[in-house]
């Protein structure tokens, strides 16, 4: 097939490799460079590196408002589109330019969690499963009938950055097999009940809440590793706790339990496998303490 491939972070590489693989991608879309790092130089997205490796066009629009944009996009003569993380909306003049529409890849089991951060809200809510979609593409927020599903299970010892690359690949695996028979499939509406919306996150979410439960402390910091890393202050700095796991223990809210970081909640308690001080590497709680001794009795949020 001829397919146009929109997309942008690194969650979107592995469809793209694997879209290369199999079909002629006539041209990639992604997110133009922007500004990042110490220097604030120009830095070229994920999509954009990836792109470039497998020499395929790269085009960065800003939208898809000017009629030479779209008169472009009309000239690739695609026979489908795949959109992956792409980070602009499509109009609906451009969702029907290809001959068999758009189709993106969704990081959950639509309709739960339609919107920005599908990983993050899934494994904060403390979900047990999760998956990918991949849908035809309507202008509403993920609302499109799905044509494939593939479900896998969250895993105690997932974080966002483990269930992230899972369900990359599995989206890559799952596109392939869409294409392949995709005059086959049968598009199934959405179900009106069951919808969520993960609203992206944001930075004033990641404190920790000692009071909550031990698994809502877990989901909290596991949801939000790496990014932006949930935290908690103790002795008078901020250390980003980016793994735990739920664990025996019982005391004040916030009390640390032992030597190898057991902190008590509001019920239960979590031990901290994984902390990052300001400058500092993530660091396992031997190498952590070393550097930054915690006592028995001190307190995170305090």
């Amino acid at each position: 097939m001829r397919v146009i491939f929109m997309g942008t972070p690194d969650f979107s590489v592995p469809t793209l490799q694997a879209l290369a693989a199999e079909h002629e991608v006539v041209a990639v879309y992604c997110q133009p460079p922007r500004p990042a790092g110490r220097g604030k130089k120009d830095r070229p997205t994920a999509v954009q590196i990836a792109a470039e490796k497998l020499g395929l066009p790269v085009r960065s629009p800003l939208n898809f408002k000017a009629d030479e944009i779209r008169a472009d996009f009309a000239a690739l003569n695609a026979d489908v589109a795949v959109v992956v993380a792409y980070g602009l909306i499509l109009p609906q003049a451009v969702l029907d330019m290809p001959r068999k529409g758009c189709l993106n890849i969704h990081a959950s089991l639509l309709p739960r969690w339609r919107g920005a951060a599908p990983i993050h809200r899934a494994i904060m809510a403390g979900d047990v499963a999760t998956g990918v979609c991949v849908m035809q593409m309507e202008v509403g927020l993920d609302t499109g009938p799905v044509l494939l599903r593939l479900e896998t299970e969250i895993a105690a010892k997932d974080t966002t950055l483990t269930l992230h690359d899972r369900l990359s690949q599995m989206g890559a695996d799952l596109i392939v097999r869409a294409l392949a028979d995709l005059d086959g499939l049968t598009p199934v509406a959405q179900l009106g009940d069951g919808v969520t919306y993960a609203k992206k996150i944001d930075k004033s979410e990641a404190r920790v809440d000692w009071s909550m439960t031990a698994e809502q402390v877990d989901c909290h910091i596991r949801g939000l590793s790496p990014f932006p890393g949930a935290w908690s202050e103790i002795d008078g700095q901020r250390v980003k706790l980016l793994n735990s796991r739920v664990t025996e223990g019982s005391g004040t809210a916030g009390a640390v339990l032992d030597d190898m970081l057991t902190v008590a909640c509001g019920t239960g308690a979590v031990q901290l496998l994984r902390l990052q001080r300001a400058g500092k590497g993530a660091m396992e709680p031997r190498d952590f303490l070393r550097g930054f001794p915690i006592s028995k009795g001190q307190l995170f949020g305090a």
